[in-house]
This record gives C-alpha cells, sequence and structure tokens, in this order.
C-alpha cells in the first residue's frame, strides 16, 4: 500500500483564526458545560471555522431546502476517493458499505451483528470511555487488553484476553481505536496484521473506530485496518467528523472487509434512517474538497504539540507527555505531581482549565488527564500558566 505525502497546504492555520470572545459564543457542550472563567480543553471540538466547501455546500443545501433523508453512495464515494489518495488505499468498496448515524452508534450496530448478549468485548486501556459505556448498555462483558508501557498494543496481552473471551464457546468482538484515543498512537501495519492473525486464530471479530484516521499528524501514515492481510471478516466506522470538526452534522460509513459482507448485509434498515443528509453532504464535500483546510489544520497541530511539549518541560517537568503522531488529544501522565487519582479535578477547581478525567479511560488512566490541544497557541499557553498557578 503506497501512501501519498501530505501537499502543502496554502490555507491559514484554522487555530489561529478566530477570537477567544468569538468562540464564547457558541453553544456547544464544550462550551456551556462549565462557567464562562474556565478555560475549556476537555471534549474532542475543535476551536476552527469550518471549511469552507463544508459551509458553502450545507448554506446550498438549505437555499434548495435539501433537508429531507440520506440517500445514495456519494458520502462512501468520496470517502473512498479519500483513501486511495490520502492513504493508498484502493480497497474500500463502496458495495460493501453502508451509512450509519454516526460512528459509536455505528459500533453498536456492528457488535449487534457479530456479538450476543452477555459475549465479551475486548478493549485497550486508556482508551475512549464510550468503548465501556456502549457496550455494558448492549449488555455486553468489556474485558481489558492495557496498552504496554510503550502505548502500544501488547500482543501476549491481547491473545490472553481473546483467549478467555471466547473460552466456553462464545463470540467475542475486538474493538480497535485506530489511531488511539488518547495516546494518539498510530497503529503499524505490522501491529495490525499480528491483531488480524490472532483474531482469525480465535475466531474474534475486530470492529475498527477509525474516526481519527483523517488527523495523522506525521510520523508513521495511517493504515487503515481492512487493509491489512487476514482482516479480511473486520468492519470499519470512518467519518469526517474529527478532521474537519463535524460532531454535530453526525454521520458515518460502515465498512465491511470481504468476508464480513454478509454480516453488514443483515444490518437493519432503519439504522440508514437515522443519518442527517444534511449531514451527508457535509461530510461528503470535506473528504471531496477540504483537502487543502485539512493540511493546514494539520500543521497547525503539529505546532501545537510542541509548543505544548516546550511548555510542559519548561513549567511543569513532571507531566510526562510523549507527542502523538496523530489525533488532537494529549495524554498527560500527572502522577508525579502528587494530585491523586483524579488530577483534572484539581486543575479545574484551582486553575480554571477543564480538561478529560483519566478515571472513565480505564486501566492506565488513573492519575492522568486528557488535554484537547485543538485550540490557539495563545489559550495554550494560558492552560499551561494555570495549571502552573494550580500547584502552587
Amino acid at each position: 500500500m503506497t501512501r501519498i505525502p501530505h501537499e502543502t497546504s496554502g490555507e491559514p492555520n484554522p487555530l489561529q483564526v478566530l477570537s477567544y470572545d468569538f468562540l464564547r459564543k457558541r453553544t456547544s457542550v464544550k462550551w456551556r458545560t462549565y462557567p464562562e472563567d474556565v478555560l475549556p480543553l476537555w471534549v474532542a471540538e475543535m476551536d476552527v471555522p469550518l471549511a469552507e466547501p463544508v459551509v458553502r455546500a450545507v448554506t446550498d443545501a438549505l437555499h434548495l431546502g435539501d433537508t429531507g433523508y440520506a440517500a445514495g453512495t456519494a458520502y462512501a464515494e468520496a470517502l473512498a476517493a479519500f483513501a486511495g489518495k490520502r492513504w493508498g488505499w484502493e480497497g474500500l468498496a463502496v458495495e460493501r458499505s453502508a451509512i450509519v448515524p454516526d460512528v459509536m452508534l455505528g459500533v453498536v450496530e456492528m457488535l449487534k451483528l457479530v456479538t450476543g448478549p452477555g459475549d465479551t468485548v475486548v478493549v485497550n486501556p486508556p482508551v475512549y470511555p464510550p468503548f465501556y459505556l456502549f457496550a455494558a448498555h448492549m449488555d455486553r462483558r468489556v474485558a481489558e487488553a492495557p496498552l504496554g508501557a510503550d502505548g502500544r498494543i501488547d500482543p501476549e496481552v491481547l491473545e490472553a484476553s481473546f483467549r478467555q473471551a471466547v473460552a466456553g464457546g462464545r463470540r467475542a468482538a475486538y474493538l480497535l481505536c485506530n489511531p488511539h484515543n488518547p495516546t494518539g498512537t498510530v497503529h503499524t501495519e505490522e501491529e495490525l496484521s499480528a491483531v488480524a492473525g490472532l483474531a482469525e486464530r480465535y475466531g474474534v471479530r475486530v470492529v475498527a473506530d477509525e474516526i481519527h484516521a483523517p488527523l495523522v499528524l506525521g510520523g508513521p501514515g495511517f493504515v487503515p485496518y481492512l487493509s491489512v492481510p487476514g482482516a479480511e471478516r473486520g468492519l470499519s466506522l470512518m467519518s469526517a467528523s474529527k478532521g474537519w470538526n463535524l460532531p454535530g452534522l453526525k454521520a458515518a460509513v460502515a465498512v465491511a472487509g470481504p468476508g464480513a459482507a454478509a454480516d453488514l448485509d443483515r444490518m437493519p434498515e432503519e439504522v440508514g434512517h437515522g443519518p442527517s443528509h444534511v449531514a451527508v453532504i457535509a461530510h461528503t464535500a470535506a473528504l471531496r474538497d477540504g483537502v487543502t483546510w485539512l493540511d493546514a489544520l494539520l500543521a497547525g497541530l503539529d505546532g501545537n504539540r510542541r509548543l505544548l511539549a516546550g511548555l510542559l518541560a519548561e513549567h511543569l517537568p513532571a507531566i510526562r507527555y510523549r507527542p502523538g503522531d496523530a489525533t488532537y488529544l494529549a495524554w498527560l501522565d500527572c502522577r508525579a505531581l502528587g494530585l491523586g487519582d483524579d488530577p483534572a479535578d484539581v486543575f479545574l477547581h484551582r486553575g480554571r482549565v477543564a480538561l478529560s478525567s483519566g478515571l472513565p479511560f480505564g486501566t492506565g488512566g488513573t492519575g492522568h488527564a486528557r488535554l484537547n490541544l485543538a485550540t490557539s497557541q495563545e489559550v495554550l499557553v494560558e492552560a499551561v500558566r494555570r495549571m502552573t498557578a494550580a500547584l502552587r
């Protein structure tokens, strides 16, 4: 699989366009959960204007009154074209795809196809907290296969979890986060091939949440799970939501490997009634025409992660931070600060900075916090200043 390097973008850095006062006018969960004196660097929303092609596509739809029900394969076609150019992956087959309401609801539907009540879903903590919540709500058991000390998948630990999950002849699934949230780890082709081999050996079905795939900042390129040998029975969920800041415009694409096409065909028809038609229009425009905007964003995020690393080294050297190669999330190991199990709570109440608590991320989350660095450099500087002051 040949990966195409990112092209240089002539667009301005989207993270440096909007003033903080302008952003405070927003009414989403990021801006309304905490009082106005709190810097909100927690939930996965970005402080950016939307890409112009997205604004234009949605505005045109509203002018037309094109606000009916979603139809067609334009989204999947745009995603397939993006995958071919961006990741060198020509294997995204539109005929083996379906539109779903969003990635997590798509995950739920995929897990329903390959497991039943009481079956086990394996996850790699520390990991996105809804993995636990949605699986438990479906009456599935969650089994942890913690990441290694290097933040990468540990094949021996994963194999032990798979073996236990299928004991007694039960079905099991592995919910893979690729790239990984919160660490920003980009799984390699070798690692994913090993996962596929283990999954086939133990009969575990892999469902990959690949929502952060467009946000690979540097280093190794993104490898779609379905592109690796042995992953033919896998299922993937992809979306433009995270890459282009569209979480309020809900839509995603479920993709099946060749050996999972029959499973996807069993998905109930009513699931396809959930996606927003306007969201599908927005996501399609982002993938087709918003790549230069994305490249400008990635350059800005790369600058921010280097800025954050420097600020922490200077002002909070006890915090361990290993910049990831993907996402706009920073996983902070605060255990050496002596702030207890939940340092985010201390930074909120003493420093007026809202970070995500590490506790809901499962094993490995104690003493950690997740910081959203998809903001201006000025806000990052102020956040670290407040965090430093919180320790005095």
